[in-house]
């Protein structure tokens, strides 16, 4: 079960990248499950995956990485156990750390080398999160697999290279693509670059 964890603030286009990543394991016959955590009682993002016609388990009103963590565990176990998916997509809350989901996930005997965190930078509003708060911004990216700078289609091409050139030179080593989650621009090959 290969299972990737998308990692990045809230109104970043996690969800939608998400049903993408899910439709092309779903178009090369794979089975998908996806866990989709919110804050709140009711799960928006959950209920918006599941009208789509997707598989989605939901864990609301907590956060998976601290006060679900225990929940988080156990309902990776009862995917593993029930659905045995091929493939396991992890939506945490915005406000995850999503290198402390994979150390949960772990220790749920789901192998590290199976596992990839996909951080997703919204370069939109990429500014406003490193001026009020570029700490925790660069915690939720620095341990990616892999970085998508996402919504090229709401700035110009100067402003998504300004973006790209900050995260090149602030996380060395993942790979980065620019793409556009709603337009579809670049995603076939941020796709391609994913674990199979």
């Amino acid at each position: 079960m290969l299972v990737y964890i998308l990692g990045g603030f809230l109104g970043s286009g996690k969800t939608t990248l998400l049903m993408k990543i899910a439709s092309m394991y779903i178009g090369m016959g794979k089975t998908v499950t996806i866990l989709v955590n919110e804050m709140g009682e009711i799960g928006v993002d959950g209920a918006t995956i599941k009208s789509e016609g997707y598989n989605a388990v939901e864990l609301p009103n907590g956060c998976i990485c601290c006060s679900l963590s225990g929940t988080l565990q156990s309902s990776v176990r009862n995917i593993k156990k029930d659905y045995n998916p091929d493939v396991m997509l992890v939506e945490p809350t915005g406000l995850a750390l999503p290198h402390k989901v994979k150390d949960l996930i772990h220790t749920s005997m789901i192998d590290p080398e199976v596992m990839e965190i996909i951080g997703i930078i919204d370069c939109l509003r990429f500014d406003l999160f490193l001026e009020k708060r570029e700490a925790f911004f660069k915690m939720q990216i620095k341990y990616s697999d892999t970085i998508l700078l996402n919504k090229i289609d709401a700035v110009t091409p100067e402003e998504s290279n300004r973006v790209m050139s900050w995260v090149l030179n602030e996380f060395h080593g993942p790979p980065v693509y620019a793409v556009s989650g709603k337009t579809g621009e670049g995603l076939d090959k941020a796709l391609q670059g994913l674990k199979r």
